[in-house]
């Protein structure tokens, strides 16, 4: 439908908070006067347009004003706020209309208007939502300490790199971020417009297109296509458990008081508010679903125990499920140790056992003769059959398979879930996923915990003896982190010959696993002075009496398995130190890798280490690594802002009768 050139002006107003609280109904009403403010005053010269059929126009002035009126440029649009072109033809979704139109460009003159078959019916709702998305835009975007050289994702135009700030050559007033595409392509992005920037975080070379190419647009088009099914998969969880209910768990007593007491550490604040928040989930009606989240060595596993404790004496049973048997078979022993002198029977399910050990394992389970579980994904078998579970905490969930995540998924809806993540949730992924998980963070270490000690020093038959008997003089024992499975008994025969009497060790992922337990057992009782391992060691060992950890290769560990790897020691109160050893040529990636971990020596410093590749995994756990690829081609500040602004539109939807957000 074309608007006649006698029908008034075409008003198209910014994405400000002034606007976004007027209804459509009052522009129309306030039009003339709008018109009239726009010859005088800045604030409305600034923030909105006014066009005609026939007025000359320049096209890419046209852009540029809308890109700073807040709009979004997008492949193809679909709701306000948004704007896309091709050629000389411009589609824009106007905020203070309930419609799109489309503007036609013969040179620099608007040749047409059309109005597009698509509207809004429900125009408050739409209002909060970009509310909303501006608040979201301005979470996202972090600009703290930016340096020339560093990746900027704008919304509109993809990712470039940062070459600094400048001034207008006329007034030297205005102030722009300078951003560099391929081909030498540059945008001046000016300061006010700060929602549309955020930091490139990814595992990859971002890939860097020209301006102006539609590359960037499908780019977005597609990730938003994904994270919108991720959003309604989260939602469809959450709305399952918005309807379930159970009896609230007892509250504290002589059990947990005992528990409690039997803590030889003293609890971070962290921790305490962690137990708290659990407390309350468990002692409310509604299934809790908490994600606990922490450094590496801060305390997660004791407000796991907790919790079971917790459910356990309210009459039910709880699991923990862990990703390998070391893990399992190490909480099954902790925990035996701790409940000890408590009315509570705990078991442990994996491979370890016979066959018909677990079989009478599954029996005792089955009439409730088992209070607590430990096991692997065996729990998760269909023979596994449970008296009465209550609470269900996942190790490391991102570790699982397909088929399990599946098996968990099915089981969230009823059960008392507590996640646990090694890695610290990056502040983007925990903004946009706060309105649908309770999370919980543990960032402060316990108390006495020195920082690990980190050394980047060339290989050296030197460096590796001093380091060992430095440590086996004062009786503790060493990780010697040897990452090919081919070469480690030769690596053995080199320690041996090192440091004569000392006890030596091998661990690996193809050793038998009764064979590698009893490894890990030994060790744990001091048996053996040296462990020469493989990463195998990363998966949540904690071994309080190892406190020194020779790395033969770092430049064959990513940056976030080497963080995860250092926090296997300095786990005590004692000074534990970590060496990191390179060859004769190092690469500048491993350099800066290296580099990036000497930086975050200190404690709980995995959250400045994810603005690097750690943050991606810390996403990509608990997430799931599926969306890895999404979050590198847009970088992961951007793909949380999208992910955030699905999960609120999909539930203003759902909280509005009938579904009212409607397109013709």
């Amino acid at each position: 439908m074309n608007l006649s050139s006698k029908i008034t002006p075409v008003l198209i107003v910014s994405i400000t908070p002034y606007f976004l609280e007027r209804d459509n109904f009052w522009f129309d009403k306030n039009l003339t006067k709008i018109l009239e403010a726009r010859k005088t005053q800045s604030f409305f010269q600034d923030n909105t347009l006014c066009l005609e059929k026939d007025r000359v126009f320049f096209l890419s002035q046209f852009l540029r004003k809308l890109d700073e009126m807040g709009y979004e440029k997008v492949y193809r649009i679909s709701e306000p706020g948004e704007f896309s072109q091709r050629g000389g033809t411009v589609d824009v979704f106007p905020v203070n209309l309930n419609y799109a139109l489309r503007f036609e460009f013969l040179g620099n003159k608007i040749e047409n208007i059309e109005r597009l078959p698509l509207e809004i019916k429900d125009e408050r709702t739409f209002k909060e939502i970009l509310k909303k998305k501006l608040k979201s835009q301005k979470l996202f975007s972090d600009l703290k300490g930016l340096k020339p050289g560093d990746y900027l994702v704008h919304l509109d135009h993809g990712i470039g790199r940062f070459l600094g700030e400048t001034k207008t050559e006329k007034t030297r007033q205005l102030k722009y971020y300078v951003l560099e595409y391929s081909q030498g392509d540059r945008l001046y992005v000016p300061f006010g417009l700060e929602r549309k920037l955020s930091r490139y975080v990814g595992f990859l070379e971002p890939k860097i297109s020209r301006l102006a190419s539609p590359l960037w647009q499908k780019t977005k088009r597609k990730v938003k296509e994904e994270t919108e099914r991720l959003a309604k998969e989260l939602l469809e969880i959450y709305a399952k458990r918005e309807v379930a209910s159970r009896l609230p768990y007892l509250p504290d007593d002589e059990i947990d008081a005992q528990l409690a007491a039997s803590f030889k550490y003293q609890e971070t604040p962290d921790q305490i508010e962690a137990i708290e928040n659990i407390k309350k989930d468990l002692e409310k009606s509604k299934p809790m679903d908490r994600l606990l989240c922490g450094d590496v060595g801060f305390g997660k596993t004791e407000v796991a125990l907790r919790a079971m404790a917790k459910v356990v004496k309210s009459g039910h049973q709880a699991a923990l499920l862990c990703p390998t048997t070391i893990l399992a078979n190490q909480h099954f022993q902790n925990f035996k140790e701790r409940l000890k002198r408590l009315p509570i029977k705990i078991a442990l399910l994996s491979r370890l056992q016979t066959k018909k050990e677990q079989k009478e394992i599954i029996e005792n389970l089955k009439r409730g003769r088992v209070d607590i579980l430990v096991g692997t994904h065996r729990i998760l078998s269909n023979d596994v059959v449970f008296q009465n579970l209550g609470l269900l905490i996942i190790d490391d969930e991102q570790r699982f398979g397909v088929r399990q995540k599946e098996g968990l998924k099915k089981m969230r809806a009823s059960l008392d879930i507590l996640s646990l993540s090694a890695t610290p949730i990056p502040r983007t992924l925990y903004l946009s996923l706060s309105s649908l998980r309770d999370i919980s963070l543990i960032q402060t270490p316990p108390q006495g915990r020195f920082a690990v000690k980190n050394f980047i020093l060339p290989f050296s038959e030197e460096v590796i003896k001093k380091a060992i008997e430095k440590e086996l003089k004062r009786d503790g024992q060493v990780y010697y982190l040897h990452n090919r499975i081919e070469t480690i008994e030769a690596a053995r025969h080199f320690l041996k010959n090192l440091v004569s009497g000392a006890a030596i060790g091998i661990a690996h992922g193809r050793l038998k696993e009764k064979e590698l337990i009893r490894t890990m057992e030994a060790f744990q009782k001091k048996e053996i002075d040296i462990l020469a391992a493989t990463t195998i060691i990363e998966n949540g060992l904690d071994l309080s009496n190892v406190n020194t950890l020779i790395v033969a290769d770092a430049t064959r560990l990513g940056l976030a398995e080497a963080y995860q790897i250092r926090g296997r020691v300095g786990r005590s109160t004692s000074q534990a130190f970590a060496y990191f050893l390179f060859g004769q040529h190092l690469s500048e990636k491993a350099e800066l890798r290296l580099g990036a971990l000497k930086e975050a020596e200190a404690l709980g410093s995995g959250y400045r280490i994810a603005l690097r590749d750690l943050e991606i995994r810390g996403a990509g756990n608990i997430l799931g690594k599926e969306q890895s690829g999404s979050i590198n081609q847009v970088g992961l500040n951007l793909y949380c802002q999208i992910l955030s602004e699905a999960i609120e539109r999909l539930k203003s939807d759902a909280n509005h009768e009938g579904n009212k957000r409607s397109f013709i």
